[in-house]
């Protein structure tokens, strides 16, 4: 995993949302000295993309929407920037021979086309894109073994937990146990959470994100999806993943090992960690991340998770289990329920009841191919469309 370049080029796909952003900001702390912003992609905030573009002046950026090349391209005239359009240019950017590292931090499940890209390549992958793995991860992992790839976790709990697993072998691994924060609505009643708001599901108590990540967290279905993406990138059997509540959101995930020793990663939560080590491993170095300020009394506080109240979670142990088609359908189903919360149509419970319809519905296949995971996905999608409480 050697760099033959002293400074590792990054490529950030996703850089305008909230990861990007604070990839970005770990390359501008390290000044140059081990990490280059090296392409940067966007979808419709050309704006901001060209700002990014001229503030870290990379090789390559690339736009998803083609029309918006020519207004990209005037604002970068005389940069040296080379303006790419498209998923085929995106791919070129992602695959070029000088590209060391890619980030993947695309939401949703249009992140796995610019993943499946790097992985190709043979490339080291920062994986911030979880539906990469809970759509298709047994295809991803076997591809990367074929190709010579190398995935690391990006998500909090994931980096935790690839960290605390250097403490021994495999074979000697009991149970990974993610932590959660349990969202803004922690301790509410089903009653309660009737009548939530977007406005309120969208104030996270612990961390900054993008607003489908804010909601998922809410629903607790971003747990759900990270016990699916857990199995695949770790080679978990179902039994070996477990979710516990901790509000405070310092310790981001366990290990814990036969012989009952328990392994944890601590930390305030701040994305930077966890993006920096995935982007600087295996070293380490100093950073713009939080620091845990042991000078002031410190409590941490764990509980299991209310599985009635929030059913979402049980819907991604369900998916962990089954495999197949399954993740491809619940993802997809989510994606478009949340897009529907936020604009009104149906309630915050209306959320999982419409990715369980989804996921009932869906035709299931045990070892698909690409093309039937992206077939399922778009079938879901119009069903939770159609959908009606």
């Amino acid at each position: 995993m050697e760099q033959t370049n002293p400074t590792t080029r990054v490529v950030i796909l996703g850089s305008t949302g909230s990861i990007g952003q604070s990839a970005l900001s770990v390359i501008e702390h390290d000044g140059g000295s081990r990490l280059r912003a090296w392409g940067l992609s966007g979808h419709t905030r050309w704006k901001d993309l060209a700002a990014q573009a001229l503030a870290h002046r990379p090789r390559f950026v690339a736009v998803v929407e083609r029309e918006l090349v020519p207004l990209l391209t005037a604002e970068l005239k005389g940069t040296g920037v080379e303006v790419l359009g498209g998923r085929d240019g995106l791919v070129r950017m992602v695959q070029h021979a000088e590209t060391d590292r890619v980030l993947s931090a695309i939401v949703g499940a249009e992140g796995l086309n610019g993943t499946w890209a790097a992985v190709e390549a043979g490339k080291i992958v920062a994986l911030a894109n979880k539906e990469t793995l809970v759509v298709a991860g047994p295809l991803v992992m076997e591809l990367a073994r074929a190709r010579g790839a190398t995935i690391l976790p990006v998500d909090s709990e994931h980096s935790a937990i690839f960290q605390a697993l250097k403490a021994g072998g495999r074979s000697e691994v009991r149970r990974v146990v993610l932590t959660s924060s349990g969202g803004p609505f922690r301790g509410r009643t089903a009653r309660e959470l009737a009548r939530v708001t977007p406005e309120e599901a969208l104030k996270h108590p612990t961390w900054q994100m993008g607003p489908k990540i804010t909601i998922d967290s809410a629903t607790l279905m971003n747990k759900a999806l990270e016990v699916i993406e857990a199995r695949w990138l770790f080679g978990l059997e179902p039994e070996q993943v477990e979710v516990v509540i901790h509000p405070e959101s310092v310790v981001h995930s366990f290990v814990e090992f036969v012989d009952g020793s328990v392994l944890a990663q601590l930390s305030p939560p701040d994305m930077r960690l966890p993006i920096q080590y995935a982007l600087t491993y295996p070293d380490r170095t100093d950073g713009p991340s939080r620091r845990v300020d042991w000078a002031n009394p410190l409590a941490l506080h764990f509980e299991p998770p209310d599985r009635e109240t929030f059913p979402a979670l049980d819907l991604g142990f369900e998916v962990m289990r089954r495999g197949g088609t399954a993740g491809a359908a619940l993802n997809a189903a989510n994606e478009a329920a949340v897009a529907r919360f936020l604009r009104g149509e149906i309630g915050f419970l209306d959320i999982a009841r419409a990715c369980r319809a989804a996921l009932d519905s869906h035709t299931y296949d045990p070892r698909p191919a690409l093309e039937t995971l992206w077939s399922v996905d778009a079938t879901a999608r119009r069903e939770v469309e159609r959908w009606r409480p």
